[in-house]
């Protein structure tokens, strides 16, 4: 019996250490995770923000993938689209190119030391490859000359075929372009169709096209009291099963030469029940956001925005700009939330939310540099609105790949600032020199035509630009009319 005691005593006491064994790992398992999220939450404010004291030179462009056009998908370039980087395109992650300037001006944060703010300052300068007074280039093209190669190619040989439909169609109004000039924040969906359906890069022969269009219009069905915002992800689906048992082209590639347009940051929700939709065809949408799912960077593409606005934009040249920086809109966002919270009653920095007491063109027009803030989505039509105007973009959307990215070089008529810099955003500003400033806002009158729609498309305005971004995704593979027929054959067996 003293034995059994010995035993049941000795086995209680194992017993005991094991679960208080475990209840320490237990408790050690979240903490040390807690830690770990922790130090990778200074780990991504330390690389993204400049409150940081930088003792070392930091230039975040060692961080961001090469300049795309390296990417660029053509007969005269080495790589076609199917080893196209899938890296996120990542310019608006940190500030063009007063992103190594900024961080390391925050030195002056914790030294008066005016000699050693200048020294880093120039130190950056070098650093973002700087000639003379001014890091800003005057040419806004990644590599000008291949674009307008590719582009002369593009204009005669591209080819898009469109699931046709008719007017008599209960959907008509949403499948067919709009018979009326498109107008409103959304028009971009529209101006696109439009034009399109009257250019001359539509065949009626599949077996010619590059890529196919899906017509349908988010902007339009969301209107519709029969499919309503509750019913797109229903009606994008039944289409994708419709032409899919009507058609041979999707069920060849499972959409991956297929796309559709949408403007409304609802159209990127609505295939959620048409998965491959989402992650094979090419989707051009403003909400072109890399930080959510759904969205994939150089598969997928940006669509501007664009206010539109008829006739020829306002001569600014000789405009005199009083206003450091101007922004208005809706409070709908945490940024923008922030940005009153630090600059509302600033004289440099004008900030409202609410009715404007003045013109909004004035206050464009008045301003050196233009805010766009990121609201529910990245988008807004504010990027175009201050180019129309001939006012520098400060783009404060963390995770925004920004319409033709692939084409045009930001960092030369824009600057991208972080938003945990809000606080620090005069002194960025600030920092642009009268040159650079110069060279910045001559770039945006260079980019302007490339952010305005037209009732009859020019060359080089929004809808060729769109064109040629689609032109980089297109596949090399053609499939012959034979071919096309044993598809449609085999498909019915």
């Amino acid at each position: 019996m003293v034995r059994s005691s010995s035993f049941l005593h000795n086995f209680s006491s194992i017993h005991r250490n094991l679960i208080d064994s475990f209840n320490s790992v237990f408790f050690l398992v979240p903490l040390t995770l807690a830690f770990i999220t922790y130090l990778y939450i200074l780990f991504y404010i330390y690389l993204t923000s400049k409150y940081f004291i930088f003792t070392h030179h930091y230039n975040p462009t060692n961080f961001l993938p090469k300049p795309s056009n390296q990417f660029v998908n053509t007969s005269s370039s080495l790589f076609h689209h199917q080893i196209i980087q899938s890296q996120p395109h990542n310019s608006s992650v940190v500030s063009s190119f007063h992103v190594s300037e900024s961080i390391q001006k925050f030195t002056s944060l914790t030294s008066s030391s005016k000699d050693g703010e200048d020294h880093a300052l120039q130190e950056a300068k070098e650093l973002n490859g700087s000639k003379g007074n001014s890091v800003v280039s005057e040419e806004v093209f990644h590599d000008k000359d291949m674009f307008l190669e590719d582009y002369k190619e593009m204009n005669k040989s591209f080819k898009i075929y469109v699931y046709p439909h008719s007017k008599d169609e209960p959907y008509a109004h949403a499948l067919l372009p709009v018979d009326f000039e498109p107008s409103g924040n959304y028009a971009s969906e529209s101006y696109f169709k439009k034009s399109l359906m009257q250019s001359h890069f539509i065949t009626k022969d599949p077996s010619e096209a590059n890529l196919f269009f899906l017509p349908f219009s988010i902007s339009r069905l969301r209107h519709d009291p029969r499919v309503s915002v509750g019913g797109l992800q229903d009606f994008v689906r039944s289409y994708i099963y419709n032409i899919s048992q009507k058609y041979p082209y999707w069920n060849r590639t499972s959409g991956t030469d297929h796309f559709y347009v949408a403007c409304h940051s609802i159209g990127r929700s609505a295939m959620e029940k048409a998965e491959e939709v989402k992650f094979n065809a090419i989707q051009v949408v403003c909400s072109s956001s890399y930080f959510l799912s759904g969205y994939i960077a150089h598969k997928d593409a940006s669509l501007p925005q664009i206010w539109p606005r008829q006739g020829d934009p306002p001569q600014v040249a000789s405009i005199d700009r009083k206003k450091l920086a101007f922004f208005a809109g809706a409070i709908n966002s945490p940024v923008r939330t922030k940005l009153l919270e630090v600059w509302k009653n600033d004289s440099e920095i004008s900030v409202h939310f609410g009715r404007l007491p003045t013109p909004y063109s004035d206050e464009l027009l008045g301003s050196k540099f233009c805010l766009h803030v990121k609201g529910f989505e990245v988008n807004t039509a504010r990027i175009g609105d201050a180019i129309y105007y001939g006012c520098v973009p400060v783009i404060i959307a963390n995770h925004y790949d920004l319409p033709f990215a692939d084409i045009l070089d930001w960092k030369s008529f824009s600057l991208v600032v972080p938003t945990l810099d809000i606080p620090l955003l005069k002194e960025i500003l600030h920092e642009v020199s009268s040159d650079e400033y110069t060279t910045l806002q001559g770039n945006v009158l260079k980019v302007r035509r490339h952010f305005q729609w037209n009732l009859l498309p020019t060359n080089y305005d929004a809808f060729y630009m769109v064109i040629y971004e689609l032109w980089l995704r297109r596949s090399s593979m053609r499939f012959s009319s034979n071919e096309f027929l044993d598809l449609d054959q085999n498909s019915k067996l």
